[in-house]
């Protein structure tokens, strides 16, 4: 009751405001968690944040979700729990963008202007992009790690498996999580083996890259786990369709235009294709291929020098990750705090992301990379061999720190104590 009193002055409070000095689109973990700091650098009755959902998820833990080692409701609060208090919250879609007259229109028919924009609005899923879905998730042995809708359906698929093709694909397109399509796949592995059941399995990983893991020295690792276990891996190919009620799936070799090959599954994870969101398309906001246009040093746009942006809506050269959002967070809070003061952006986001390569139920290979592709480790150990205090975290030192520090602007990332870690040397 209290969270939906407070939702109606969030949203009442809107009558008598429209102009906000700091206005938040989306309201996921970049806005969240820029909203919280912008509280405090011009309070919270000067910043609005912009997010149509009723709940807030933390997604990275729908990998053991899927898996079945832990519930899809622990992994959602109401999103009028993690707004900072006073903030306004508006519950509609963004419409339009109007950066020459710092303006955005909503879905509802509202006009909002703003001295400084945050364009936190994340990516869009389209498993519509793939022939046979997403009407394809009402039959069984079919789910998807993706989506709150589908996770639970990939548990189903995996603890129902009998005997036959256990298939996980990875998309055409720039995706969230990188590493995720492949985790699952690891999981059931284990679980399969767990139950006696691997045996009659034949696990196969179709992923359109051309490299298992965009870093050399995870991918190393991963490939030996993948000979170790027994597991198929065919680069370049991409999921085009899914014929459900007959259990096919068809791939495309991106090298070889126009072959196609169809296998038959007993269960099949799907990650699907993945895009900027459509309300960037057609604005001066967006670069060629549709994301937000920023500086990658500074998360500050190309063109408007009062737009900013964080997290997966973004061109930003790096993978989209939650922890890629923490540590953008803490570099843009100085931004934004620098041209507050008609100052010049000072601190430089290195493209900082990290992926928790999830290997069974007590193992993690936690890599953690920067733009070009190098190592960047938080601990003085190598990251690259399976560890069991790194699956603690993944599960249940990483969720305390999303919902507690990064929601709450307190957590940028583990920059500093890598330095303390490392005793100064990157």
């Amino acid at each position: 009751i209290i969270l939906y009193v407070q939702r109606y002055i969030f949203i009442s409070g809107l009558a008598s405001k429209d102009h906000y000095k700091v206005l938040v689109l989306g309201g996921g973990s970049g806005g969240i968690a820029m909203a919280a700091r912008m509280k405090r650098k011009v309070g919270a009755k000067n910043v609005a944040i912009v997010e149509p959902s009723e709940v807030h998820y933390y997604q990275p833990i729908w990998t053991l979700v899927g898996a079945g080692s832990k519930s899809v409701a622990s992994s959602g609060r109401p999103t009028a729990s993690v707004i900072p208090s006073g903030v306004t919250w508006v519950t509609s879609k963004v419409a339009e963008f109007d950066p020459e007259n710092n303006t955005v229109h909503t879905d509802s028919g509202k006009k909002i202007s703003y001295d400084y924009l945050i364009v936190a609005l994340g990516l869009e899923l389209h498993y519509e992009k793939i022939k046979g879905l997403p009407e394809g998730f009402e039959h069984p042995k079919i789910g998807s790690n993706y989506s709150v809708k589908t996770v639970e359906k990939t548990w189903n698929a995996l603890k129902n498996f009998k005997e036959g093709n256990a298939l996980f694909t990875f998309p055409n397109t720039p995706i969230k999580c990188a590493g995720a399509p492949q985790k699952i796949m690891y999981l059931s592995d284990a679980f399969l083996r767990k139950t006696g059941k691997r045996s009659k399995a034949n696990i196969i990983y179709n992923t359109s890259l051309p490299v298992l893991f965009g870093v050399k020295k995870y991918a190393d690792a991963l490939w030996e786990i993948v000979k170790k276990r027994d597991l198929n891996v065919n680069l370049r190919h991409n999921l085009i369709e899914v014929r459900a009620d007959k259990q096919e799936a068809v791939f495309e070799n991106l090298d070889k235009p126009g072959e196609t090959e169809v296998y038959k599954y007993e269960m099949i994870h799907v990650t699907p294709p993945m895009g900027p969101p459509a309300v960037l398309k057609g604005s001066s906001l967006e670069d060629e291929a549709g994301w937000l246009n920023v500086n990658k040093s500074t998360l500050q746009h190309k063109t408007y020098a009062n737009v900013f942006g964080i997290g997966d809506c973004t061109n930003l050269p790096t993978s989209k990750t939650a922890a890629a959002v923490a540590a953008q967070s803490a570099v843009l809070d100085r931004t934004v705090s620098r041209i507050l003061k008609k100052q010049t952006p000072d601190k430089t986001y290195d493209g900082y992301t990290s992926c928790p390569l999830v290997t069974s139920y007590n193992t993690v290979i936690l890599a953690e990379f920067d733009y070009d592709g190098q190592p960047l480790e938080t601990f003085p150990v190598d990251q690259s061999k399976e560890s069991r205090v790194m699956y603690h975290m993944k599960a249940d030192v990483m969720p305390h720190l999303y919902w507690h520090g990064l929601l709450k602007g307190l957590w940028g990332g583990p920059g500093p104590y890598r330095t303390i870690m490392h005793m100064g040397m990157k």
